[in-house]
């Protein structure tokens, strides 16, 4: 009984592993943002999303003071830079890629009553793969990150009047804050720093997962190369220049200057140069 079970179960993968291959193969599943997801895969999915969520952030520690009046201010512009022209807002419609992305960004004028402060900050630091939310670990500061969380915690009590006073000037570009001392590059971090800057849109860079394009050369094998773009000697503190301001070493270079910071440059210089 348990041989003929055992040998039904395989043909029954087998037939299921073939027949998924067919449909690949045929081009006959349709990728278009226009085909919604049938109900059961989108709730199916958003399961799966929120228990690895829960799972993930179960002990990050949640600073004190979230609900602080200044913390609130400043996570008012962070999220309006970055986080309104997909999720909206009271009185502020999606930007017309967030209304159009498959799966549509929800609303976060009600996720506090959905998410923990502490599953809002992993899932803005680290993002959601295949959803088009973004990992911001690279891009705001860990600060940043728990201001927004504050001020999504504060949203639901915002009429549109209030959101637009509490947002006005958010526009304005914010001073940079100041780097942290140079560390040890860690070359595990520079291999997502490759990633949250998408250099891999442009380059194959072995393990880092991304289309197989020639717009730039490949990284592959960088430490062997006796040059960075033909000129600068390969060494770690170059390969960093390059990486941050490629421009001001090669003024035709198409490669543009992505806002790297020395720490990311320097991780991401390491990984490279042990590939």
């Amino acid at each position: 009984m348990l041989k003929t079970a055992a040998a039904t179960l395989f043909v029954a993968g087998t037939l299921a592993a073939v027949g998924g291959f067919i449909v690949l193969k045929a081009g006959w599943y349709n990728i278009a943002a226009t085909a919604l997801h049938m109900q059961p895969v989108h709730d199916v999915l958003e399961q799966g999303m929120r228990e690895s969520v829960a799972y993930r952030s179960r002990d990050i520690q949640v600073p004190p003071q979230l609900v602080a009046p200044q913390r609130i201010a400043a996570g008012a512009h962070v999220y309006h830079a970055k986080c309104a022209q997909c999720h909206g807002a009271p009185g502020f419609a999606q930007a017309d890629h967030g209304q159009a992305m498959q799966p549509v960004p929800g609303p976060l004028v009600n996720a506090a009553r959905r998410w923990k402060p502490a599953e809002l900050y992993w899932i803005t630091r680290h993002g959601i793969k295949m959803s088009g939310m973004p990992a911001w670990e690279f891009h705001l500061t860990d600060h940043e990150i728990w201001d927004a969380v504050a001020f999504i915690q504060h949203l639901p009590t915002l009429t549109p009047a209030a959101y637009r006073a509490i947002t006005a000037g958010a526009a304005a570009r914010a001073e940079p804050a100041p780097e942290a001392p140079t560390q040890q590059p860690d070359v595990g971090r520079g291999r997502i720093a490759l990633a949250q800057y998408a250099c891999q849109s442009c380059h194959i860079i072995p393990g880092v997962t991304g289309p197989r394009v020639y717009v730039g050369r490949s990284l592959d094998s960088l430490a062997d190369q006796k040059y960075i773009a033909g000129t600068l000697p390969n060494t770690q503190d170059n390969l960093v220049r390059w990486i941050r301001n490629p421009q001001g070493i090669d003024p035709q270079t198409p490669m543009p200057a992505l806002g790297v910071t020395e720490r990311d440059a320097r991780d991401m210089a390491a990984y490279l140069l042990t590939r």
